[in-house]
């Protein structure tokens, strides 16, 4: 059963021994953020990859990006029925690419800026395009659990510990202790989502760890 918020925050304060005059909600809420932020730079797991659809502009190179969007895992242009896969280029590729402003279906990408990516050729027509992508995490609250809260409660207890402890600078060696408690986490987090959810069993084979035996 998922942690409730108010039973996480309580675990808080239990853990540091400090009360809600120092550890306020305000105060644990932005430790939670942090973490929530720290965990989504560091592993890439499922939970946050997201897609949005929209159409090019007939005659505009530039496309906007979805409010929530971090990170840009691909861009796909649909035409009818068929699907295609945009390169990855940088903008002076496209500036030399299409010096001349040339349309048609796009085929090439490049970052712009934080709200816009830009294509070339430049679209003749409103395509579909489709951006595959790594959103803003969901952030913990009263109102709203999160896979996090759900699934990696002790990652994201840890994670908010460290927070904590850096903030009542505290006893250094519990510092040390949660700070490696909650990489050792991060880590198992990261074998689980970018290892283990990227294979599959028929494909791949079952992991193995070597076990030594001891000589007869």
């Amino acid at each position: 059963m998922a942690i409730s918020y108010s039973n996480f925050l309580t675990q808080v304060r239990n853990y540091t021994e400090v009360d809600s005059n120092v550890l306020s909600d305000t105060i644990l809420d932005q430790f939670i953020r942090n973490i929530e932020l720290d965990i989504a730079g560091k592993v890439d797991y499922d939970d946050i990859r997201k897609y949005a659809t929209s159409t090019f502009t007939s005659g505009n190179r530039a496309v906007s990006m979805p409010n929530d969007c971090i990170v840009i895992r691909s861009v796909q242009s649909i035409n009818g029925s068929t699907r295609t896969f945009l390169e990855k280029r940088d903008t002076s590729f496209i500036s030399e690419y299409n010096s001349t402003g040339a349309t048609g279906e796009p085929k090439y990408w490049a970052n712009w800026n934080e709200e816009y990516i830009i294509v070339a050729p430049t679209p003749n027509s409103a395509y579909t395009v489709q951006v595959n992508y790594i959103k803003d995490p969901p952030h913990f609250t009263s109102t709203n659990t999160t896979y996090l809260s759900i699934n990696q409660e002790q990652l994201l207890l840890y994670g908010v510990l460290v927070e904590a402890y850096g903030f009542l600078k505290g006893p250094t060696d519990l510092y040390s202790v949660y700070s490696k408690r909650y990489d050792e986490s991060m880590q198992a987090f990261a074998v689980q989502q970018m290892g283990r959810r990227r294979r599959a069993e028929f494909d791949d084979g079952v992991p193995r760890l070597r076990v030594e035996s001891p000589s007869p």
